[in-house]
C-alpha cells in the first residue's frame, strides 16, 4: 500500500522517530483558547493521540481493514466501505474531479460548484471539460484546452437534456445561461489556438487572457448549474436548533482588514507587492452548512466583526471573531439580554448523504475517513473554530486555511469531518499570507444573499 505522507508523519510520531514539538505549533487543535500554551499542550496531545490511533489502524490494516479503512494516497475516494458492519457510500470523489488520485482540486470555486445538490451528469460532464482547460492552460497543453473547449461545446449542444435539470421556474434563464456559455467558448478557444514564442511577452499575455477567458466560462457554468438547484431547497437542521440564524443558498461577504497599530508600515507585503487592506470576499455556504453559514451572516449583518482582531496567525490559519481577547470569560458572541455565549452546533455534509451530521464528528460517528462534501483543501477554507472537547461549541470565531497539501493532503487530513467547513474565500485570499495577529477588521458586510438569511 502506498500511504500520504500524513500517515506516515504520523507514524513516525507514534513510534517516535520525529519529534512531535516540531508540529504542535501547526493544528487548529483548540481553536477558541488564547494562550499558546495551552494551544501547545492540548495541540501536542493530540497529534501523540492521532499518532497512536494511525500506527495502530495502519499496522493492523490487513488484519482490521473491515473496521478501519486505510485508502492509499494514489486511489480516489469513490467507493463503499465497510465499517463495523454498517455500509456507507462515500460518493464520488469531489477533491478530485479531475479523475485523478493524485490531484488535489484547490481551487474554491470548482469545490463550491461540486457542492452543489444537483444531480446532472451532463453539468458535470460540462464543468469537468471546462474545468481541465484550467489545468491545461497551466502546463501550457494548448491542443488539450482546444480539445476541452470543443468537448464543452458538445456538451452544450445537447440543450434539451440540460435544460430537462433546470428547475422549472428557471427554464427561460436556463436557456440564456446555456446561450451566453456558448458564446463566450469562442473567444476562448481562440486564445487557445494562437501562436505565440515561447518565453516571450505575448505568451505571458497570452496565458494571462487564457486564465481571464477560462475564469468567465467557469463562472457561467456554475451559475447553470445553481439553476438546477431544486424549488426552495433547504436542508433539514434538527428542531434543537430552531433558534440560530440559518442560510439559504449561498451569500457573499465582503471583509476588509487592515495592519494592527504595532506594524510598522502599515501595508500588507505579499511577495514584494504592496497593499493597503486585505479585501476578501467569502462565500457562505447554506446548501451544506446553514447553521454556520447563517450564524456569521448574521453576526456580519449586525456588525459584530467591525473593529475585531486576528487572534491567530500562525501559517496553518488565520483565527478572528473573539469578542474579548485579553477575557476567559467571554470568547464568542453573547446576544443582548442574554448572560450566555451563543453556540453553533458541529455540522458536517459528508458525501452521499442525504441529511447532515449534526453534534458529532465523522470519526464519533464511525466515519472517520468519510469524505465531505466541502473539504479543507482550499486556500482560504472557511471554518469555525470550537474547543477541542465539545463538538458544538463553536459561536463567533472562525479561521481561514492556509492550505498546505503537504500538511492537510487531501481526504485525509485531520480537519474534514471535526471542524465545520462553512464556504471558501473567493477573492483576495493570496494577501491571508501577511495577515498577522493584532491585525484588525476594518468593514465586514453582505454582498450578496442576504435575502436567504432566515432569523428565529
Amino acid at each position: 500500500m502506498i500511504y500520504s505522507r500524513a500517515v506516515l508523519t504520523l507514524l513516525c510520531l507514534a513510534m517516535g522517530l520525529v519529534n512531535v514539538s516540531a508540529f504542535v505549533q501547526r493544528p487548529v487543535l483548540n481553536p477558541q483558547s488564547s494562550s499558546s500554551k495551552v494551544v501547545m499542550s492540548a495541540t501536542e496531545g493530540f497529534w501523540r493521540d492521532m499518532a497512536k490511533k494511525t500506527a495502530a489502524g495502519v499496522l493492523g490494516a490487513l488484519a482490521l481493514s473491515h473496521t478501519l479503512p486505510i485508502i492509499p494516497a494514489h486511489q480516489a475516494l469513490a467507493a463503499d466501505y465497510n465499517v463495523e458492519g454498517s455500509k456507507y457510500k462515500m460518493g464520488k470523489a469531489l477533491n478530485a474531479p479531475t479523475g485523478s488520485g493524485t490531484r488535489v482540486n484547490k481551487d474554491p470555486e470548482s469545490l463550491l460548484r461540486y457542492g452543489l445538490p444537483i444531480n446532472s451528469k451532463k453539468a458535470r460532464e460540462l464543468q469537468a471539460a471546462v474545468e481541465g482547460v484550467k489545468s491545461d492552460i497551466l502546463i501550457k497543453r494548448w491542443g488539450a484546452g482546444i480539445a476541452g473547449v470543443q468537448k464543452a461545446r458538445t456538451v452544450l449542444g445537447k440543450e434539451a437534456e440540460l435544460l430537462k435539470e433546470v428547475r422549472p421556474s428557471a427554464q427561460a434563464e436556463g436557456k440564456k445561461a446555456i446561450q451566453e456559455l456558448k458564446d463566450l467558448l469562442d473567444p476562448l478557444e481562440q486564445i487557445l489556438a494562437s501562436k505565440e514564442g515561447t518565453g516571450t511577452v505575448q505568451e505571458r499575455e497570452k496565458l494571462d487572457k487564457a486564465y481571464a477567458a477560462q475564469d468567465k466560462v467557469a463562472r457561467a457554468v456554475g451559475a447553470l448549474e445553481e439553476l438546477m438547484v431544486p424549488e426552495n431547497f433547504a436542508r433539514e437542521v434538527p428542531e434543537e436548533y430552531a433558534g440560530l440564524p440559518r442560510l439559504n443558498g449561498r451569500a457573499t461577504v465582503e471583509m476588509v482588514l487592515v495592519k494592527g497599530p504595532e506594524d510598522e508600515d502599515g501595508k500588507f507585503d505579499v511577495e514584494g507587492t504592496l497593499y493597503d487592506e486585505c479585501r476578501l470576499v467569502l462565500t457562505l455556504d447554506g446548501y451544506n452548512a446553514p447553521v454556520s453559514a447563517g450564524t456569521v451572516m448574521d453576526l456580519v449583518d449586525k456588525g459584530f466583526y467591525k473593529g475585531l482582531t486576528v487572534i491567530r496567525s500562525d501559517g496553518f490559519v488565520v483565527q478572528t471573531g473573539d469578542p474579548d481577547p485579553e477575557s476567559d470569560k467571554v470568547d464568542g458572541y453573547t446576544p443582548p439580554g442574554s448572560k450566555k455565549v451563543r453556540t453553533v452546533p458541529l455540522e458536517i455534509a459528508v458525501a452521499g448523504d442525504p441529511e447532515l451530521l449534526y453534534g458529532a464528528t465523522t470519526e464519533d460517528d464511525g466515519r472517520g475517513f468519510a469524505q465531505t462534501v466541502l473539504p479543507f483543501q482550499a486556500y482560504g477554507a472557511l471554518g469555525m473554530a470550537r474547543t477541542e472537547a465539545e463538538p458544538d461549541s463553536a459561536s463567533s470565531q472562525f479561521f481561514f486555511l492556509l492550505f498546505d497539501s503537504d500538511l492537510t493532503p487531501a481526504g485525509k487530513n485531520l480537519l474534514d469531518g471535526r471542524y465545520t467547513n462553512f464556504g471558501y474565500v473567493t477573492e483576495g485570499a493570496d494577501i491571508l499570507k501577511d495577515v498577522k495577529e493584532g491585525d484588525i477588521i476594518k468593514s465586514a458586510k453582505i454582498l450578496t444573499g442576504k435575502s436567504g438569511l432566515v432569523q428565529p
